[in-house]
């Protein structure tokens, strides 16, 4: 795993950053199995010292954490803490997942266009209504159950998720609401 531990206008020693690596290692090793890069900040408000961590997983899962405390050690400490804590979920949900699923998910292939945005200028007229493609790629579309595909969402991180229900064998959609819930959208 690739390491950048950095400072805010504030110098971070050898002993520090061995203390990092040491202990963040072990706490991503123990509950992911690819990790690719962490990022770790220092920076201190008023008088406290505050640690932010970013930790990027090889199956696209991006791990953040933030924590504060009067000692640089007990930031970073907590900051461990925190980030230990949200990959264990992660993990025990995927484990939850895998156990109930006998067969690997099945795949519907399906092509994705991008479309060129409006331009907002008044006086030229569209010549159709017909958006115009700017690319055109192919993705797949998985078989999942409602619950599966709310964690691949969020373990993903992206705001939708459209996938084919196992249940009623039809296309739904699962999407992060502007309320911090989830939507899922059953035709």
């Amino acid at each position: 795993m690739r390491y950048k531990i950095s400072g805010k206008q504030i110098d971070i020693g050898d002993a520090l950053q061995t203390h990092v690596k040491n202990s963040l290692g072990a706490a991503v090793e123990k509950y992911a199995e690819r990790p690719t890069d962490a990022n770790v900040i220092f920076s201190k408000n008023a008088s406290e010292f505050v640690c932010e961590a970013t930790v990027h997983l090889s199956t696209g899962l991006t791990a953040q954490a933030r924590a504060h405390s009067h000692e640089i050690y007990g930031a970073f400490d907590s900051c461990c803490e925190k980030m230990e804590k949200q990959l264990r979920r992660y993990k025990r949900r995927l484990k939850d997942h895998h156990r109930e699923r006998a067969e690997p998910v099945e795949l519907l292939g399906a092509s994705t266009y991008i479309l060129a945005s409006e331009n907002e200028d008044v006086e030229s007229e569209p010549d159709s209504l017909q958006p115009i493609i700017i690319a055109e790629t192919e993705t797949t579309i998985p078989a999942l159950s409602v619950g599966e595909a709310v964690m691949q969402m969020e373990l993903s991180g992206a705001p939708v998720l459209v996938f084919r229900n196992e249940a009623k064998d039809g296309l739904n959609v699962v999407y992060r609401r502007d309320d911090g819930n989830i939507g899922w959208i059953d035709p």
